[in-house]
């Protein structure tokens, strides 16, 4: 069984924002694919399904980035998921915006979602799929991942999105991490 989780924040407040680039990237392919978040459980919305022959379950903690973790850590224990089993997909402020970057484990590199994830899984090892949002200019790092992208940056991360489809594609039909780094990266 797979388990891809989008990272990002609940509520209205921060719909369309930075931050919520996980939410937004699972979001894209769940519309494509004609599927919907429609259990609420472990702290998370998410939903069990078959997608190409291969369980799978796309989650959206709602406990907030900074302990999405705990969410995670509840679906991988429920459904004796393996961290090498885990996609989670993140912004990240060290790319250009819409870059993509497969990381097979690792440290936080900062971000409080991963460490959290980290603390609550116990290993670095799970995989990664991360989409630049770039470092803010002239701004808090807060203001600049809790707005909105502008129609520009838009345009840049939906063609993001249309290439994570494909990304999650291959990772649900069971290609490593080598593999996706390799077509990816």
């Amino acid at each position: 069984m797979k388990l891809i989780a989008g990272l990002g924040n609940p509520g209205k407040k921060y719909d369309k924002t930075k931050h919520n680039t996980g939410f937004m990237c699972l979001d894209n392919y769940m519309a494509k694919n004609n599927l919907s978040l429609n259990q609420n459980k472990f702290e998370g919305l998410f939903t069990k399904e078959k997608i190409a022959g291969k369980d799978v379950i796309l989650l959206e903690p709602q406990t907030y980035m900074n302990e999405s973790g705990r969410s995670i850590r509840q679906v991988a224990n429920f459904f004796k998921i393996d961290p090498s089993d885990i996609l989670i997909i993140q912004d990240d402020m060290d790319m250009p915006i819409g870059k993509i970057r497969i990381r097979a484990n690792g440290k936080s590199g900062g971000h409080n979602g991963i460490k959290s994830i980290i603390r609550d899984l116990g290993t670095e090892k799970f995989n990664r799929l991360k989409i630049g949002i770039r470092h803010p200019e002239n701004t808090t790092v807060v203001s600049w991942v809790l707005t909105p992208f502008n129609n520009e940056q838009q345009k840049l991360m939906d063609a993001a999105f249309s290439t994570s489809e494909d990304i999650l594609t291959d990772f649900i039909s069971g290609k490593d991490a080598g593999y996706l780094m390799n077509k990816y990266n």
